[in-house]
């Protein structure tokens, strides 16, 4: 077993310096640095891998782009989405790329059957499906032996701007959420049952959550980073 993660409930955060407090937080952790997840909602976003083509963004309208370093294509953000970023130090819990994938798609899964829903990931485009139709993508970056970025949870958003991208790269991809699913859960709440999954299968003890923590204001940084693509 490895020691617990801090876990930190941000609330509702901008994308980018959400997306800064992560890269600082992996370009200065040490090996004994504490793993942490963090539980966030966002306004709404578009957001494109390192290496993701534009052309998968259709009519972005008034909502925002970022490209930014995690692998994959496009998807999109917003209130009503669980986002969950794990930032931990891969070589401490001995896990690969892939592993991470599946350790967050059978967090998904196992969250899904609770409420006797059939889901599954997909070796050809990762992330968490149900008839179909995608629930959670995930989209990673690898930096020093630790990762950040990480899985959208669609719960209660506005599925419409789906419909402004060709989703992770795919045309006509489906997504669903949790509320059409039938869980009547909010974000914060199904970050509370989602955690002992996630707990268990990266391999920690059982979860001790802590008080609500906001991100403090970040100072831009210079970095040279290699994006590391989990498709």
């Amino acid at each position: 077993m490895n020691d617990s993660p801090l876990i930190r409930h941000l609330g509702l955060a901008d994308y980018e310096p959400t997306w800064r407090a992560m890269q600082k937080l992996t370009d200065e952790r040490q090996d004994a640095t504490r793993d942490e997840i963090w539980f966030v909602e966002h306004p709404p976003v578009f957001t494109l891998g390192l290496n993701a083509s534009r052309e998968h963004v259709l009519a972005p309208g008034d909502i925002p782009v970022v490209q930014i370093d995690r692998g994959g294509q496009v998807t999109y953000h917003g209130p009503g989405q669980l986002m969950i970023y794990p930032l931990l130090n891969l070589r401490r819990l001995k896990l690969g790329v892939r592993d991470l994938v599946v350790a967050l798609e059978n967090a998904v899964i196992a969250l899904a059957a609770d409420f006797s829903i059939t889901a599954s990931g997909s070796r050809k485009a990762p992330g968490v499906y149900v008839e179909g139709a995608k629930l959670a993508s995930i989209g990673l970056r690898i930096r020093r032996g630790a990762c950040y970025h990480g899985m959208a949870l669609n719960v209660s958003l506005d599925l419409a701007p789906f419909d402004r991208i060709n989703v992770c790269g795919y045309k006509d991809l489906r997504v669903t959420r949790l509320a059409d699913l039938g869980v009547r859960l909010g974000v914060e709440s199904t970050a509370q049952a989602l955690l002992p999954h996630l707990q268990r299968q990266l391999g920690y003890e059982d979860p001790a959550c802590e008080e609500p923590t906001r991100l403090a204001p970040y100072s831009a940084m210079s970095t040279d980073l290699q994006a590391v693509n989990s498709r």
